[in-house]
C-alpha cells in the first residue's frame, strides 16, 4: 500500500502552473492513500484542489476546511480562497472527524487534524493528516498539538486490525520536543500505550531526507538550513498480519516538473505492509 503526504502550499506562488506539477507526480506515484495539506478552495467558482485531483486520478476524495482562513487570504489578498486539510483514496471513505488543534489567539489560524476510516478490501484503515503551527518559536505550541492529536487519534484508531496512519506537515525537526512527543519511543506518549514508528527511520540514512528545504526556490533562505518536517507515522506494533509495516520510503517532488517546482515542500512517500491490498 502506498501512502503519501504532502503539503502544496495553497494558492500561494504560481498556483495554476504549479497545479499541473502536482498532477503529475501524484500520477506517476500512483498512490493509494494521500494525506494533503495547505488545499485551496476557490468560494467564486466553487473549484477545490482536492477535487479536481482525485477526478483525474479516479480516487475517492474528502477535505476539512480551516475555520479561520482570513490570516491566510489576507497574505494573498483574496477572501475568496479557502484553506484546509484533505484525503485522496483508492478507496471510499465511510468515515470522517475534524479536530481544531488548541493555540493561542495570536498563533491561531485554524489548523486542523483531519481523520478518515477508509474500506481498503481486506482491513479498514485509520487514516488522519495534519497541519501543525508553523513558526520556529512555537515548539511549546506543537507540542499541545500534538498532545490533542493523540487523543484524537486514540478515539477514532480502534475496530480494525490496521494500525493507524498519521500523516502531515508537523513544521518541526525530528528531534524536537513535540515529535519526540507524539512518537512515545523517546519519552512517555501523550496517551499511555499509544506509540508511533517515523517511516523515515527505515530510510537508506544516506538518503536527502529535507521535505523543506532553501534548495527550493519558494523557500526564504531567510528561514534557516531547512530540514525534514513532513511525516508518516505509522501505529506500533504492526498489525497481526504485518499491517502497517513499512517496505521503503522516499521523497517525491522534490525538483522541478517541466520547469515548475510543484510546492515548497517535498512529498514524502511510504510503501507500507498491506495484508494483501492489490495494486491497481
Amino acid at each position: 500500500m502506498r501512502v503519501v503526504t504532502w503539503n502544496l502550499w495553497w494558492r500561494f506562488g504560481p498556483w495554476a502552473e504549479r497545479q499541473k506539477a502536482i498532477l503529475a507526480v501524484l500520477r506517476e506515484l500512483r498512490p493509494d492513500v494521500v494525506g494533503l495539506q495547505e488545499v485551496w478552495s476557490d468560494r467564486r467558482t466553487g473549484e477545490n484542489l482536492a477535487e479536481w485531483l482525485a477526478a483525474e486520478l479516479d480516487l475517492h476524495w474528502t477535505w476539512a476546511p480551516s475555520p479561520a482562513p482570513e490570516r491566510w487570504q489576507h497574505r494573498i489578498s483574496d477572501d475568496s480562497a479557502d484553506i484546509g486539510n484533505a484525503v485522496l483514496s483508492r478507496w471510499p471513505i465511510q468515515q470522517q472527524s475534524v479536530l481544531r488543534l488548541p493555540a493561542p489567539p495570536d498563533l491561531d489560524d485554524g489548523r486542523l487534524a483531519l481523520y478518515t476510516r477508509l474500506s481498503a478490501p481486506t482491513a479498514e484503515i485509520p487514516f488522519f493528516t495534519t497541519h501543525l503551527t508553523s513558526p520556529l518559536h512555537a515548539s511549546a505550541v506543537r507540542v499541545q498539538q500534538v498532545r490533542a492529536l493523540a487523543e484524537f487519534v486514540a478515539e477514532h484508531k480502534n475496530g480494525t486490525p490496521y494500525p493507524p496512519l498519521v500523516t502531515g506537515d508537523f513544521n518541526a525537526w525530528p528531534d524536537s520536543d513535540e515529535l519526540r512527543l507524539f512518537g512515545g519511543l523517546r519519552t512517555s506518549p501523550p496517551v499511555p500505550g499509544q506509540v508511533f514508528f517515523d517511516a523515515w527511520e527505515y530510510a537508506d540514512q544516506a538518503t536527502p531526507g529535507a521535505t523543506w528545504t532553501p534548495q527550493n526556490p519558494y523557500v526564504h533562505p531567510g528561514l534557516g538550513p531547512g530540514g525534514r518536517i513532513d511525516y508518516i507515522h505509522v501505529g506500533a506494533p504492526a498489525g497481526p498480519e504485518g499491517e502497517g509495516t513499512v517496505r521503503g520510503v522516499r521523497r517525491a517532488g522534490h525538483g522541478p516538473v517541466d520547469g515548475v517546482w510543484p510546492s515548497d515542500h517535498a512529498a514524502v512517500v511510504a510503501d507500507l505492509e498491506g495484508a494483501g491490498f492489490p495494486r491497481a
